[in-house]
Protein backbone atom coordinates (compact mmCIF):
# COMPACT_ATOMS: atom_id res chain seq x y z
CA UNK A 1 0.00 0.00 0.00
CA UNK A 2 1.11 3.53 -0.76
CA UNK A 3 1.04 6.75 1.27
CA UNK A 4 0.49 10.38 0.32
CA UNK A 5 2.29 13.24 2.02
CA UNK A 6 0.87 16.76 1.91
CA UNK A 7 3.04 19.84 2.39
CA UNK A 8 0.56 22.65 3.06
CA UNK A 9 2.35 25.92 2.34
CA UNK A 10 1.37 29.56 1.98
CA UNK A 11 2.07 29.43 -1.76
CA UNK A 12 1.44 25.83 -2.78
CA UNK A 13 -0.33 22.67 -1.69
CA UNK A 14 2.34 20.16 -2.71
CA UNK A 15 1.61 16.44 -2.50
CA UNK A 16 3.58 13.32 -3.23
CA UNK A 17 2.70 9.64 -3.38
CA UNK A 18 5.52 7.74 -1.66
CA UNK A 19 6.48 4.21 -2.65
CA UNK A 20 6.09 1.23 -0.34
CA UNK A 21 9.71 1.50 0.86
CA UNK A 22 9.40 5.19 1.82
CA UNK A 23 12.30 5.99 -0.52
CA UNK A 24 10.82 7.58 -3.66
CA UNK A 25 8.02 9.91 -4.64
CA UNK A 26 6.35 8.23 -7.61
CA UNK A 27 3.42 10.59 -8.16
CA UNK A 28 2.82 14.29 -7.56
CA UNK A 29 -0.04 16.73 -7.27
CA UNK A 30 0.24 20.47 -6.79
CA UNK A 31 -2.17 23.40 -6.59
CA UNK A 32 -1.80 27.03 -5.58
CA UNK A 33 -2.95 27.73 -2.03
CA UNK A 34 -4.47 31.08 -3.06
CA UNK A 35 -4.75 32.63 0.39
CA UNK A 36 -6.73 34.09 1.99
CA UNK A 37 -9.44 31.45 1.73
CA UNK A 38 -11.77 29.64 4.07
CA UNK A 39 -10.68 26.17 5.25
CA UNK A 40 -13.31 24.34 3.17
CA UNK A 41 -11.86 25.72 -0.06
CA UNK A 42 -8.29 24.85 0.93
CA UNK A 43 -9.27 21.28 1.83
CA UNK A 44 -11.27 20.89 -1.38
CA UNK A 45 -8.06 21.59 -3.29
CA UNK A 46 -6.04 19.38 -0.97
CA UNK A 47 -8.26 16.42 -1.83
CA UNK A 48 -7.99 17.25 -5.56
CA UNK A 49 -4.20 17.25 -5.28
CA UNK A 50 -4.35 13.83 -3.57
CA UNK A 51 -6.30 12.43 -6.51
CA UNK A 52 -3.83 14.05 -8.91
CA UNK A 53 -0.84 12.48 -7.13
CA UNK A 54 -2.43 9.03 -7.30
CA UNK A 55 -3.32 9.47 -10.96
CA UNK A 56 0.22 10.67 -11.71
CA UNK A 57 1.53 7.40 -10.22
CA UNK A 58 -0.97 5.35 -12.22
CA UNK A 59 -2.88 4.03 -9.22
CA UNK A 60 -6.28 4.59 -7.61
CA UNK A 61 -6.95 5.99 -4.15
CA UNK A 62 -8.05 2.48 -3.11
CA UNK A 63 -4.35 1.57 -3.17
CA UNK A 64 -3.45 4.46 -0.83
CA UNK A 65 -3.22 3.41 2.80
CA UNK A 66 -3.18 6.86 4.39
CA UNK A 67 -2.59 10.57 3.88
CA UNK A 68 -0.38 12.69 6.13
CA UNK A 69 -0.51 16.49 6.33
CA UNK A 70 2.32 18.79 7.31
CA UNK A 71 0.75 22.15 8.18
CA UNK A 72 2.13 25.39 9.60
CA UNK A 73 1.02 26.40 13.06
CA UNK A 74 0.03 24.70 16.29
CA UNK A 75 -1.24 21.20 15.59
CA UNK A 76 -3.12 19.00 18.06
CA UNK A 77 -2.23 15.47 16.95
CA UNK A 78 -4.83 13.91 19.30
CA UNK A 79 -7.77 15.77 17.81
CA UNK A 80 -6.27 16.17 14.34
CA UNK A 81 -6.94 19.90 14.36
CA UNK A 82 -5.00 22.98 13.38
CA UNK A 83 -5.47 24.92 16.61
CA UNK A 84 -3.90 28.07 15.22
CA UNK A 85 -2.05 29.05 12.06
CA UNK A 86 -1.36 32.75 11.72
CA UNK A 87 -0.28 32.41 8.07
CA UNK A 88 -3.65 30.91 7.14
CA UNK A 89 -5.78 32.66 9.77
CA UNK A 90 -7.00 29.19 10.80
CA UNK A 91 -8.34 28.64 14.32
CA UNK A 92 -9.42 25.17 15.54
CA UNK A 93 -9.82 23.73 12.05
CA UNK A 94 -10.64 19.98 12.19
CA UNK A 95 -8.14 19.16 9.44
CA UNK A 96 -8.03 15.38 9.87
CA UNK A 97 -11.80 15.01 9.65
CA UNK A 98 -12.16 17.50 6.79
CA UNK A 99 -9.69 15.70 4.51
CA UNK A 100 -10.85 12.22 5.52
CA UNK A 101 -14.45 13.12 4.69
CA UNK A 102 -13.38 14.33 1.25
CA UNK A 103 -11.43 11.11 0.63
CA UNK A 104 -14.24 8.72 1.60
CA UNK A 105 -12.94 7.90 5.07
CA UNK A 106 -9.26 7.53 4.25
CA UNK A 107 -6.97 7.50 7.31
CA UNK A 108 -5.41 10.96 7.80
CA UNK A 109 -2.59 12.07 10.11
CA UNK A 110 -1.37 15.62 10.72
CA UNK A 111 1.58 17.38 12.34
CA UNK A 112 3.47 20.65 12.17
CA UNK A 113 5.25 21.20 8.84
CA UNK A 114 8.70 21.69 10.40
CA UNK A 115 8.25 18.46 12.36
CA UNK A 116 7.33 16.66 9.15
CA UNK A 117 10.42 18.00 7.38
CA UNK A 118 12.57 16.78 10.28
CA UNK A 119 10.94 13.34 10.21
CA UNK A 120 11.43 13.08 6.45
CA UNK A 121 15.14 13.88 6.69
CA UNK A 122 15.51 11.57 9.70
CA UNK A 123 14.00 8.53 8.00
CA UNK A 124 14.50 9.01 4.24
CA UNK A 125 17.30 11.58 4.18
CA UNK A 126 20.61 12.40 5.81
CA UNK A 127 19.49 11.06 9.22
CA UNK A 128 18.66 7.57 8.01
CA UNK A 129 19.90 5.00 10.52
CA UNK A 130 20.56 7.32 13.47
CA UNK A 131 18.57 7.36 16.70
CA UNK A 132 18.68 11.06 17.61
CA UNK A 133 18.32 13.79 15.02
CA UNK A 134 17.56 17.51 14.83
CA UNK A 135 16.66 19.35 11.63
CA UNK A 136 17.09 23.09 11.25
CA UNK A 137 15.58 25.02 8.34
CA UNK A 138 17.01 28.48 7.62
CA UNK A 139 14.21 30.09 5.66
CA UNK A 140 11.80 32.95 6.24
CA UNK A 141 12.04 31.92 9.89
CA UNK A 142 14.06 29.22 11.62
CA UNK A 143 12.13 25.96 11.50
CA UNK A 144 13.19 22.98 13.54
CA UNK A 145 12.20 19.51 14.63
CA UNK A 146 13.54 16.82 16.95
CA UNK A 147 13.30 13.12 16.09
CA UNK A 148 14.19 10.44 18.65
CA UNK A 149 14.09 6.75 17.62
CA UNK A 150 11.99 7.61 14.58
CA UNK A 151 9.41 9.61 16.55
CA UNK A 152 8.86 13.35 16.58
CA UNK A 153 9.41 14.89 20.01
CA UNK A 154 6.28 16.99 20.54
CA UNK A 155 6.12 17.67 24.28
CA UNK A 156 2.96 17.70 26.38
CA UNK A 157 1.21 20.24 24.14
CA UNK A 158 2.65 19.31 20.71
CA UNK A 159 4.70 22.53 20.62
CA UNK A 160 8.17 21.16 21.42
CA UNK A 161 11.14 21.77 19.15
CA UNK A 162 10.63 25.49 18.48
CA UNK A 163 14.37 26.17 18.45
CA UNK A 164 13.94 29.38 16.50
CA UNK A 165 12.40 30.96 19.59
CA UNK A 166 15.19 30.31 22.05
CA UNK A 167 16.77 33.63 23.01
CA UNK A 168 20.41 34.08 22.00
CA UNK A 169 20.57 37.83 22.71
CA UNK A 170 18.75 39.13 25.80
CA UNK A 171 16.69 42.26 25.04
CA UNK A 172 17.67 41.92 21.39
CA UNK A 173 15.63 42.21 18.20
CA UNK A 174 11.87 41.98 18.67
CA UNK A 175 10.43 38.71 17.41
CA UNK A 176 6.98 38.02 15.97
CA UNK A 177 6.39 35.64 18.91
CA UNK A 178 6.49 38.60 21.32
CA UNK A 179 9.91 37.96 22.85
CA UNK A 180 13.18 39.74 22.14
CA UNK A 181 16.43 38.23 20.94
CA UNK A 182 15.08 34.99 19.46
CA UNK A 183 17.48 32.96 17.31
CA UNK A 184 15.08 33.40 14.38
CA UNK A 185 15.72 37.15 14.40
CA UNK A 186 19.42 36.56 13.78
CA UNK A 187 19.75 33.28 11.88
CA UNK A 188 16.83 33.18 9.41
CA UNK A 189 17.13 34.13 5.74
CA UNK A 190 14.98 37.16 6.55
CA UNK A 191 17.47 38.21 9.23
CA UNK A 192 20.38 37.76 6.83
CA UNK A 193 18.60 39.93 4.27
CA UNK A 194 18.16 42.69 6.87
CA UNK A 195 21.80 42.35 7.95
CA UNK A 196 22.92 42.60 4.33
CA UNK A 197 20.87 45.73 3.69
CA UNK A 198 22.30 47.38 6.78
CA UNK A 199 25.86 46.63 5.66
CA UNK A 200 25.14 47.99 2.18
CA UNK A 201 23.87 51.26 3.61
CA UNK A 202 27.24 51.68 5.35
CA UNK A 203 29.30 50.48 2.36
CA UNK A 204 28.18 52.27 -0.78
CA UNK A 205 31.05 50.82 -2.85
CA UNK A 206 30.26 47.20 -2.00
CA UNK A 207 29.84 44.70 -4.84
CA UNK A 208 26.48 43.90 -3.23
CA UNK A 209 25.05 47.05 -4.83
CA UNK A 210 26.16 45.83 -8.26
CA UNK A 211 24.61 42.42 -7.72
CA UNK A 212 21.19 43.93 -7.01
CA UNK A 213 21.48 46.58 -9.73
CA UNK A 214 21.43 49.35 -7.11
CA UNK A 215 17.96 48.29 -5.97
CA UNK A 216 18.15 47.42 -2.28
CA UNK A 217 14.70 45.84 -2.47
CA UNK A 218 16.26 43.05 -4.57
CA UNK A 219 18.51 41.91 -1.70
CA UNK A 220 17.94 38.33 -0.55
CA UNK A 221 19.70 35.64 1.47
CA UNK A 222 22.12 34.90 -1.38
CA UNK A 223 23.37 38.44 -1.91
CA UNK A 224 26.06 38.57 0.77
CA UNK A 225 27.28 35.03 0.01
CA UNK A 226 27.54 35.81 -3.72
CA UNK A 227 29.46 39.03 -3.06
CA UNK A 228 31.73 37.32 -0.54
CA UNK A 229 32.72 34.79 -3.20
CA UNK A 230 33.80 37.73 -5.35
CA UNK A 231 36.07 39.04 -2.61
CA UNK A 232 33.86 41.79 -1.22
CA UNK A 233 35.05 42.69 2.28
CA UNK A 234 31.75 44.10 3.54
CA UNK A 235 29.92 40.98 2.39
CA UNK A 236 32.50 38.76 4.07
CA UNK A 237 31.86 40.49 7.38
CA UNK A 238 28.10 40.03 6.97
CA UNK A 239 28.49 36.32 6.26
CA UNK A 240 30.93 35.78 9.12
CA UNK A 241 28.62 37.46 11.62
CA UNK A 242 25.59 35.62 10.30
CA UNK A 243 27.31 32.24 10.55
CA UNK A 244 28.32 33.07 14.11
CA UNK A 245 24.64 33.66 14.94
CA UNK A 246 23.68 30.32 13.34
CA UNK A 247 26.47 28.58 15.25
CA UNK A 248 25.37 30.08 18.56
CA UNK A 249 21.98 28.43 18.32
CA UNK A 250 23.36 25.12 17.08
CA UNK A 251 25.87 24.97 19.94
CA UNK A 252 22.99 25.52 22.37
CA UNK A 253 21.12 22.61 20.78
CA UNK A 254 24.17 20.36 20.99
CA UNK A 255 24.79 21.27 24.64
CA UNK A 256 21.16 20.54 25.50
CA UNK A 257 20.47 17.41 23.43
CA UNK A 258 23.74 15.94 22.06
CA UNK A 259 21.99 14.46 18.99
CA UNK A 260 23.87 12.24 16.57
CA UNK A 261 23.18 14.59 13.64
CA UNK A 262 21.97 18.15 13.20
CA UNK A 263 21.05 18.78 9.59
CA UNK A 264 20.79 22.25 8.11
CA UNK A 265 18.39 22.99 5.26
CA UNK A 266 16.30 25.78 3.83
CA UNK A 267 17.33 28.43 1.36
CA UNK A 268 20.55 29.34 3.18
CA UNK A 269 21.38 25.66 3.53
CA UNK A 270 22.00 25.63 -0.24
CA UNK A 271 25.24 27.55 0.39
CA UNK A 272 26.82 24.20 1.24
CA UNK A 273 30.36 24.28 2.56
CA UNK A 274 30.48 28.08 2.44
CA UNK A 275 28.05 27.85 5.35
CA UNK A 276 28.88 24.49 6.91
CA UNK A 277 32.68 24.61 7.13
CA UNK A 278 32.93 27.84 9.18
CA UNK A 279 29.86 26.74 11.14
CA UNK A 280 31.59 23.52 12.13
CA UNK A 281 34.71 25.43 13.19
CA UNK A 282 32.65 27.57 15.57
CA UNK A 283 30.99 24.47 17.00
CA UNK A 284 34.30 22.64 17.55
CA UNK A 285 35.67 25.61 19.49
CA UNK A 286 32.66 26.34 21.67
CA UNK A 287 30.66 23.17 22.37
CA UNK A 288 30.67 22.00 25.98
CA UNK A 289 31.48 18.42 24.96
CA UNK A 290 34.81 19.44 23.46
CA UNK A 291 36.69 16.39 24.81
CA UNK A 292 33.99 13.75 24.24
CA UNK A 293 34.89 10.78 22.04
CA UNK A 294 31.56 11.01 20.20
CA UNK A 295 30.42 14.30 18.73
CA UNK A 296 27.33 15.60 16.95
CA UNK A 297 27.72 15.72 13.18
CA UNK A 298 26.50 18.78 11.30
CA UNK A 299 25.29 17.88 7.83
CA UNK A 300 23.42 19.44 4.93
CA UNK A 301 19.82 18.39 4.36
CA UNK A 302 19.43 16.28 1.21
CA UNK A 303 15.69 16.07 0.49
CA UNK A 304 15.09 19.76 -0.21
CA UNK A 305 11.43 20.70 -0.62
CA UNK A 306 10.45 17.03 -0.56
CA UNK A 307 11.40 16.56 3.12
CA UNK A 308 7.98 17.69 4.32
CA UNK A 309 6.20 15.39 1.88
CA UNK A 310 8.21 12.34 2.99
CA UNK A 311 7.73 13.22 6.66
CA UNK A 312 3.98 13.74 6.34
CA UNK A 313 3.64 10.37 4.61
CA UNK A 314 5.49 8.75 7.55
CA UNK A 315 3.40 10.21 10.36
CA UNK A 316 2.02 6.77 11.23
CA UNK A 317 5.53 5.37 11.87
Amino acid sequence: MYKIGVDLGRTNIAEGLVDENNKRIIGRGKLKTKLPRIPDEVFDDMSKACLAAAADAGITMDEVELVGIGAPGTINKNTGSIEFSNNFDFKNVPARRMLSDRLRGKKVFIDNDANCAALGEAIAGVGSGVSSFVAITLGTGVGSGIVIDGKILTGINFAAGEMGHMVICADGEKCTCGRRGCWEQYASASALTAQTKDAMQHNQNSIMWYLVKDNIDEVNGRTAFDAMRQGDEAAQKVVEKYIYYVATGIINIINALQPEIICVGGGIGHEGDYLLEPLRRHVVRERYSIYASKQTRIEAAVLGNDAGIFGAAMLDC
